[in-house]
């Protein structure tokens, strides 16, 4: 049972890298107007391995991965692939998101995807859906509709791509939770990293634009709070259960709305606040739930060691 102590210095951690992630959505509101979505997700991907890299440099590449993708077992690297591929669409549905509606919605469409879990992870790994969670996830999206606001004219297109990137970034963590299995949290760090940065250069051949001198700046933040953000989170939750966390992980939201607030006027309206209540409290069952159900999956259930190391690629931040 962690102290109070380590409770507190938990969440001031937690805390602080969700203030991290919504200055890095500052970040990119601003130069989205400027820049195409595929060239700010492209450096995001390609500054963050750079940034990455004297990390990884100090450890043996035995502890990568099972092997090389060349030796790599299929089913291995299909696993690193998918994962890849959730955590990048995530990102660009994420990134999109927050250049078109208010930040404090996009910061809390992210979050939509502790929701989006518990029905992946039942129509793939078959695990059990109690009351608790069809409860849960009745809040949960009882919330997002708040948010979506659908009307006489449907719902916003912007806002179901944000909604989309949290049903992406949910299939990325329960990859990862997959890949824990057998792989050490190191490999599962490198290879998002390299396949992320890789993939992300495709689009880049229909929609370059050479950044100018005023905007790698913003791009090198955008990756360098997303980096401080991860390692902040990964403080926070090697010193208290991330089902104790789960409520801090919501200050992005009230980060967001104080920064749309002050930079651009934004206004907090009533749906925002009664969605962001349901949907937080609708993850705080999860999690909980989650950190009380006996561990019958192995895919599920990744060892407590490399849970905090784990979380520096959780999020498509």
């Amino acid at each position: 049972m962690p102290s109070p102590y380590s409770l507190l210095l938990a969440g001031f951690f937690i805390v602080l890298g969700e203030f991290l992630f919504a200055s890095m959505g500052v970040s990119i509101r601003f130069v989205a107007t400027q820049l195409p979505n595929e060239v700010i997700v492209f450096f995001r991907n390609l500054f963050g391995l750079l940034l990455l890299a004297p990390w990884l440099a100090r450890h043996n590449p035995r502890e990568l991965s099972t092997g090389v993708p060349a030796r790599m077992p299929a089913k291995i690297l299909g696993l690193h692939l998918l994962r890849a591929v959730a955590g990048l669409s995530a990102m660009y549905a994420f990134y999109y998101a927050i250049a078109h509606i208010a930040l404090a919605e996009a910061m809390l469409l992210k979050l939509t995807a502790p929701l989006f879990i518990p029905l992946i992870a039942f129509l793939w790994l078959r695990e059990e859906l109690t009351p608790l969670i069809w409860i849960a996830l009745g809040l949960g999206f009882c919330g997002v509709l708040m948010i979506l606001s659908p009307g006489v004219r449907g719902v916003s297109t912007v806002a179901l791509v944000g909604l989309l990137g949290g049903m992406f970034a949910a299939l990325a963590k329960v990859t990862i939770r997959r890949l824990c299995r057998s792989e050490p949290s190191l490999g599962i760090v490198f290879y998002f990293a390299l396949i992320a940065t890789i993939i992300s250069a495709v689009p880049l051949s229909w929609s370059w634009q050479m950044p100018s001198s005023t905007q790698f700046p913003w791009l090198l933040s955008i990756a360098a709070l997303a980096t401080l953000g991860q390692l902040a989170l990964t403080a926070g939750l090697s010193r208290a259960p991330a089902s104790r966390m789960a409520p801090f992980g919501y200050f992005s939201v009230v980060f967001g709305a104080l920064f749309g607030w002050l930079i651009w006027a934004e206004p907090v309206g009533w749906r925002l606040v009664l969605g962001s209540i349901l949907i937080a409290g609708a993850g705080w069952l999860v999690s909980r739930r989650r950190a009380s159900q006996p561990a019958r999956s192995i895919e599920l259930a990744p060892p407590a060691t490399s849970t905090a190391a784990m979380r520096t690629s959780l999020d498509p931040d």
